[in-house]
């Protein structure tokens, strides 16, 4: 159909209290009946059925071609069974600019040119079958995300890949996302590190980060991949001994870091009882860097007192990514099960400033350290090895909602009052130079 509204409403603010009786579930296409994907004239009130990508639904465009460039660059993917835990997290990662190009430039010869050393790697490690290239893989499928297709791509011969490579991911149930995330990094890296250009690319010691297959934690191999070069970070972490005063330091390199959510926010309060304050990123944030006396359990070996004392901890973060990751700990455990903290908390879209969790503030370039939300990974439900994974993505100044088959546009607010999981942060100064 000729919309003649389009150039107006195309980004359009709309009053959603002029829209038809019902949910837009309810609502069926004027013309045909269907009840399938409707749309809605913000005009004129008409509601069609289409999609995104649809040519049925909008057959003009408007002069900056934005129809056009909706079509090109929203693409859905297909739920293989309890796998919208893997969808969420690479819509996230397609809509960071600056690592999904990477990938999708990468010629697939370069590729095969270094696939020998990645296998020799790949079976050295007893990681499964060592022809499965899991860079390739995930190149195909950012690939396919970016083509436009009108139906929702299946990601199947990239979760195979998975299955090969890690094992802990075989089978149809429910993963973590995070942990999916840390996982797919990792692997990422370390075939980047042997494949690039058929050798090893070094780097200063520095940039050089990577992360453990056994505990997740982050540590220095001289290396860097691109992976690294988004999303790496290192962290100071003090400790001093109480007793004699002792300070320890050492730096841990880190791809994402994982914020607790404050006790005093997970409160759930009575009728009587006074409301609990609004949990902020920021507080979550200074809860990791605050001053932290150890507990008992957590004694300190002082080498000085040649023994274990009471002591303190405190992180500073001493290099910050290009992109930075942040997940909320929302799962912990009890005696017997792993429970949900499904507290609120307020995150800002624009404009998050690092620089009061700098070590030296003062050495940082005006403005590097702000940082922008482009995507955001939610959990639907109440335990980790249930409820439904979606994600929210920031795109050429619009968001959009991830919910594997489907994409909608959306809006700011609805993205602001989303329950996040992990938030996607990009550094808003300067380009990204990946080696």
């Amino acid at each position: 159909m000729e919309c003649p509204h389009l150039s107006s409403n195309i980004s359009g603010a709309f009053d959603s209290s002029r829209f038809p009786n019902g949910t837009p579930s309810s609502w069926c296409c004027n013309v045909c009946r269907s009840n399938k994907s409707p749309w809605i004239c913000l005009t004129c009130l008409m509601v069609h059925c289409g999609r995104y990508r649809c040519d049925e639904f909008v057959v003009n465009d408007t002069k900056l071609g934005q129809v056009q460039k909706l079509r090109e660059h929203l693409q859905s993917l297909r739920n293989l069974g309890n796998t919208c835990f893997m969808n969420a997290i690479l819509q996230s990662l397609s809509n960071i600019e600056q690592f999904s190009c990477y990938f999708k430039e990468l010629p697939a010869v370069a590729l095969r040119s270094g696939k020998t050393a990645g296998r020799r790697m790949y079976h050295t490690r007893s990681q499964g079958d060592n022809s499965v290239s899991l860079v390739e893989e995930f190149r195909k499928t950012l690939c396919s995300l970016w083509q436009g297709n009108q139906t929702a791509f299946s990601p199947d011969s990239l979760f195979y890949a998975i299955w090969k490579i890690m094992p802990s991911f075989r089978g149809y149930q429910q993963q973590d996302a995070h942990e999916f995330m840390r996982y797919l990094l990792d692997h990422l890296h370390r075939e980047l590190q042997y494949s690039r250009n058929g050798a090893s690319h070094p780097v200063s010691p520095q940039d050089g980060v990577r992360l453990s297959s056994t505990d997740g934690k982050c540590c220095t191999n001289g290396t860097a991949s691109v992976v690294t070069s988004i999303f790496g970070g290192i962290l100071q972490n003090e400790v001093n001994c109480l007793i004699c005063g002792t300070e320890s330091r050492k730096f841990d390199p880190f791809l994402d870091l994982s914020l607790d959510i404050p006790s005093q926010f997970r409160q759930k309060r009575n009728k009587d009882q006074e409301p609990v304050p609004t949990c902020t990123l920021r507080d979550c944030l200074h809860s990791f860097t605050d001053l932290e006396e150890l507990d008992d359990t957590e004694l300190y070996y002082c080498h000085k007192c040649k023994k274990r004392q009471k002591s303190t901890k405190k992180f500073w973060i001493q290099k910050l990514p290009k992109v930075l990751c942040l997940h909320l700990k929302r799962f912990h455990w009890t005696a017997f099960l792993r429970n949900k903290v499904d507290t609120y908390v307020e995150f800002p879209l624009k404009g998050l400033d690092m620089r009061g969790y700098l070590l030296e503030p003062e050495k940082s370039l005006p403005g590097s350290c702000l940082y922008d939300l482009v995507a955001v990974v939610v959990h639907h439900g109440s335990g980790v090895g249930s409820g439904h994974y979606t994600a929210y993505g920031s795109h050429e100044g619009h968001w959009y909602h991830f919910n594997d088959s489907t994409v909608t546009l959306t809006n700011e607010d609805t993205v602001r009052k989303a329950k996040a999981y992990i938030l996607f942060y990009v550094e808003r100064t300067g380009q990204v130079k990946l080696f």
